[in-house]
């Protein structure tokens, strides 16, 4: 069975949206950081909810429940952003809460659901099984490039 880079054994962050546990690649991961406010960019899609300047890096934050089409997306307390670094591009993802990091190893790594064209699973590289969950493991990669978040691509209609 050959699987990409992306659905590969390694280490994970888990995080939580609404109910449901959700893993990234931890190589993929540059910092962990309490919400804070950010600005917002005209006429962006409802899931991209501004850009931070983040150390002179103006980096745009999508809300990942929203792009996800999940319930409505609550800030509180708790609400994390996850500053990802993916090919060359810097983004923060907006969710509920991280959990831990988790190794998981081949075997415990499945590929991703066929539902057909009914639900879209792009943005999913796998399934993590764990002894007492699962884990939905993102494709960044597809999901940066899904949001509309090409280099300066926040600033291009707002110039």
């Amino acid at each position: 069975m050959s699987t990409t880079p992306d659905t590969a054994a390694g280490e994970f962050l888990t995080f939580t949206l609404g109910d449901e546990h959700y893993g990234v690649d931890i190589l993929k991961v540059q910092e962990i950081r309490g919400y804070d406010a950010v600005t917002r960019v005209p006429d962006a899609p409802e899931y991209i909810k501004g850009v931070i300047n983040l150390r002179g890096t103006i980096v745009p934050v999508i809300d990942l429940r929203l792009k996800l089409r999940l319930r409505e997306a609550r800030y509180d307390s708790l609400t994390v952003m996850i500053v990802l670094n993916v090919l060359d591009r810097v983004v923060g993802i907006v969710v509920d809460g991280v959990s831990d990091v988790v190794p998981l190893a081949q075997e415990q790594v499945r590929p991703k659901p066929e539902f057909g064209a009914a639900v879209d699973t792009r943005f999913i590289s796998g399934i993590g099984t764990l002894e007492d969950r699962m884990l939905i493991l993102l494709d960044i990669p597809t999901l940066l490039d899904s949001a509309d978040l090409g280099p300066e691509a926040a600033f291009e209609d707002a110039a």
